[in-house]
């Protein structure tokens, strides 16, 4: 079952917010999905992003793939950086073991 984190619209018509969302890749793009982890909202200025960092974390160590724009908004959050140092780490330890 390939897990994807990805957006899920809501909103009316011109005025669309986004869920982020861990959900089943087979599964629509608005369906059922396994966990919300955060909100995306393009129309302020900047965006406004709310966002689970360790739900996050978690997902991304479990083997969960973002989607292209899920993981720009990632990136821009650092969690993308943070999930990079915490492999370095796993690395490093497994080596001086």
């Amino acid at each position: 079952m390939p897990v994807k984190i990805r957006l899920a619209r809501h909103g009316k018509k011109h005025q669309a917010y986004y869920h982020i969302v861990v959900a089943d890749g087979r599964a629509p793009r608005d369906g059922k999905f396994i966990e919300v982890i955060g909100k995306y909202n393009p129309n302020t200025n900047p965006a406004t992003i709310h966002i689970d960092d360790v739900k996050a974390l978690e997902w991304l160590s479990k083997g969960a793939q973002p989607t292209d724009t899920t993981k720009a908004i990632l990136s821009y959050k650092g969690i993308m950086y943070k999930r990079h140092l915490q492999n370095g780490v796993a690395k490093i330890g497994r080596a001086h073991v």
